[in-house]
């Protein structure tokens, strides 16, 4: 993972602290291996291939609908309720948990394949009902949509002879969710002189719909914003204080703006505040 340390090398003086906010380059998380014991490393089991387009460009897109019992399932659904939900004005109020991996290039680099992981037992209920296996495609398309500013067609098909294609790869999903206001205390490693700073999570406004998810990092001893390496996910946050001083990685329950984050950091109480727009909860 890479980030331009740059994005956060002004230093500010106290009475400059409102003025210059920078804005941070961010780029999508690609699938790494996280020792964080929030997340969890899985290999899916194939289930089916659905084939679609791009627009406009009409390029090939192939789907994995991908299947594992440590996904947890969505909230039990009748089929009656299925169609009342369908047929409401706003069916995004239920939620499927799902595993969107990274974009990866098949058949001598024609096609673009995309890995959806859902809970085994809920891919199992739409293999017996066409009703939920529509629906669950339609879940997938939007969530691709949404995480990689995608427009795909509608008009998919379901490919009979074939589960997967190209090759199952692992992914990593987050096995519990973090609470909206949180303090750690700093822990030191035994295998590494790197230690996990004190920092603070919360939202503004308080009550309500949160508009901003607002962390607080404390860094004692870090006396340049230079020496800092910042990468803002969708729902992760990973910060490095080099060299080996401080390092932090952590999930949040929030879908942020990545681009529209802002940090900055203050010299004379040594802390790092990372301000991000949120997108959804």
């Amino acid at each position: 993972m890479t980030t331009d340390s740059s994005l956060l090398n002004s230093e500010l003086e106290l009475q400059q602290q409102e003025e210059l906010y920078q804005q941070l380059l961010l780029q999508t998380m690609g699938k790494m291996q996280s020792e964080n014991p929030d997340s969890k490393l899985i290999r899916p089991q194939p289930g089916i291939c659905v084939k679609t387009l791009s627009e406009p460009s009409k390029q090939k897109i192939f789907i994995n609908i991908c299947q594992s019992n440590l996904v947890p399932p969505p909230p039990e659904l009748s089929r009656e309720e299925l169609v009342e939900l369908l047929q409401s004005e706003d069916p995004s109020g239920y939620r499927v948990p799902m595993s969107l991996g990274e974009p990866h290039i098949e058949i001598d680099n024609s096609c673009t394949a995309y890995d959806v992981v859902i809970n085994q037992e809920f891919f199992q209920r739409c293999q017996k009902d066409p009703l939920f296996q529509q629906f669950v495609i339609l879940v997938s398309l939007e969530g691709l949509e949404n995480k990689y500013s995608l427009e795909l067609s509608r008009d998919w098909k379901v490919l009979k002879n074939r589960k997967f294609l190209g090759s199952v790869s692992e992914q990593n999903i987050r096995t519990k969710s973090r609470p909206v206001i949180q303090e750690l205390k700093p822990q030191e490693s035994s295998t590494a002189p790197t230690r996990r700073p004190e920092f603070t999570f919360f939202v503004e406004p308080p009550a309500g719909d949160p508009e901003y998810l607002i962390a607080e990092i404390k860094l004692p001893g870090v006396t340049s914003s230079r020496s800092l390496v910042l990468d803002v996910g969708e729902d992760r946050l990973v910060l490095t204080a080099r060299p080996s001083l401080f390092h932090l990685d952590v999930f949040h329950p929030f879908l942020i703006d990545q681009e529209c984050s802002v940090a900055q950091y203050n010299n004379s109480t040594q802390i790092l505040t990372v301000t991000m727009p949120v997108v959804s909860s």
